[in-house]
């Protein structure tokens, strides 16, 4: 992260290198990235933006004199490559892992202020005198995650890498690596060669949203009193709810269905399926 930026609309964009190589959390990676990569996460995130689903933008890519090595296909085939560096705005980068990691190790004061941070800068919506803002927070997010999801899957968008560290708390989609767009309907369709389990197929990726909310809930529950963390525990159990509502509203635009009807809901999953045998 090198800065945050105002433009002259007023919207505040926090801008991020990707490929720049070493930070304290690279753990045993190089940091770098290749021009393969990067072309494909800018050239992603700007369809994404153009088809209208919350989004991480690219401002520019350069490309770098280093090698890098990489096992493109993870068969053991290690070759070199070009790398790059991608110039990256969102209007927070903060996930849901930022907020885990502080729970896990025990560091509740920091927690509270980084939560409340996240609150006053990007949830104008929640004032910060209400007692419940923790409940009106993690309710947004349970909300918009399940609408960012169901939006991923009008378009046959797969993410590839679903953990709580690559889901944004604004719900927006952000680390574009092993993503992929489905050519033809397929439930299992992963674009990650090193998923061998299929743990995030695109037909898998509803139910991981379910469970990376269940991981903030569960970093959430240290800040909040018995009666909250029981609403919370609803807010969350209504999360389905929300995803098949939103799911069946953007397949109905897709189909031009108007108004209500008992056999909507058949009519998506009968052309999907007819769509699995074609």
């Amino acid at each position: 992260l090198i800065g945050v930026y105002t433009n002259r609309h007023g919207e505040r964009w926090e801008l991020q290198l990707k490929g720049s190589g070493k930070t304290p959390y690279s753990r045993n990676g190089d940091g770098r990235a290749v021009l393969r990569s990067s072309v494909r996460e800018f050239l992603c995130s700007e369809a994404m933006h153009h088809l209208g689903i919350p989004t991480s933008r690219a401002a520019s890519l350069v490309v770098s004199d280093d090698d890098v090595w990489r096992d493109q296909f993870y068969n053991g085939n290690i070759k070199k490559e070009r790398g790059a560096i991608v110039l990256r705005l969102a209007k927070s980068w903060f996930r849901i892992g930022s907020l885990e990691i502080l729970a896990h190790s025990g560091e509740l004061d920091l927690l509270r202020r980084l939560l409340d941070f996240i609150i006053q800068e990007h949830f104008p919506s929640i004032a910060m005198n209400d007692s419940n803002r923790y409940l009106e927070f993690f309710s947004t997010v349970v909300s918009e995650t399940a609408n960012l999801i169901s939006l991923w899957m009008s378009v046959g968008f797969a993410h590839g890498v679903c953990n709580t560290d690559n889901f944004s708390l604004l719900s927006i989609t952000i680390d574009y690596g092993p993503f992929g767009f489905m050519d033809s309907y397929d439930p299992n369709f992963v674009p990650n060669t090193s998923d061998d389990e299929r743990r995030y197929k695109i037909g898998n990726q509803a139910s991981v949203g379910l469970f990376n909310l269940s991981k903030l809930l569960q970093a959430l529950k240290p800040l909040l009193d018995p009666r909250q963390k029981q609403l919370a525990s609803q807010i969350l159990e209504g999360y389905g709810e929300h995803y098949h509502s939103r799911f069946t509203e953007l397949f109905k635009t897709k189909l031009g269905l108007l108004g209500e009807n008992e056999n909507d809901n058949y009519l998506i999953a009968f052309l999907l399926k007819v769509s699995l045998l074609c």
